[in-house]
């Protein structure tokens, strides 16, 4: 029966499917969607950790604010020297000066396949270029996770940014840890060797 409605519902038109390159946003939204602007656009993993085991990051401006970064990209990552010794690229067959610029002077910057230059926080375009189906699903809502409101009339959203969740230098999904449960203190745990249930 409630199947039923559903199907009803849907063949009434009130559920109108995604066409190719339209927004969930195309009405007129009373709130913005904002991208999160991550860590990993402007940092770098170090090899230290923290006190709780999560890897330090190091701002690229650290070096690079009185070094140049722009210049003399090798052609894979097993010729790099000094901090980004040891960085593992896992993305296809590209080299470093397909999605970097290489030239002197300026901050480190992107570029796109046309030679269009972008910022870093503009990686989204540079990813969107080779994976345009997983942009599109992006765009639909459908890939790459969101905080706040599905509906913009109630609330603000922030999305992921593609970094989020890949490494760009290895964009395989990583697979994650996983931990265990918060403590509730009001439960006491069974005695080992104890059945419970």
């Amino acid at each position: 029966m409630r199947l039923t409605a559903c199907a009803a519902f849907l063949v009434a038109g009130c559920a109108k499917p995604f066409q190719h390159g339209e927004d969930v946003d195309a009405g007129s939204p009373s709130f913005s969607t904002e991208i999160h602007a991550s860590p990993k656009l402007t940092s770098i993993e170090s090899a230290e950790t923290d006190g709780l085991g999560r890897p330090v990051r190091v701002a690229c401006v650290t070096c690079h604010g009185v070094r140049d970064a722009g210049a003399g990209f090798p052609e894979n990552a097993a010729v790099l020297k000094d901090f980004h010794a040891g960085l593992s690229v896992a993305h296809g067959a590209l080299s470093c000066k397909a999605c970097h610029v290489d030239r002197h002077g300026g901050p480190p910057m992107l570029r796109l396949a046309t030679g269009e230059e972008l910022a870093t926080s503009d990686a989204i375009r540079l990813c969107a270029q080779c994976h345009g189906p997983k942009y599109q699903d992006y765009l639909h809502g459908s890939h790459g996770g969101m905080n706040g409101y599905w509906d913009l009339g109630r609330g603000p959203r922030l999305r992921n940014h593609c970094v989020d969740c890949h490494d760009p230098h290895v964009p395989k999904y990583q697979p994650s840890r996983p931990v265990l449960p918060p403590k509730d203190r009001f439960v006491t745990p069974a005695p080992v060797g104890s059945h419970h249930g």
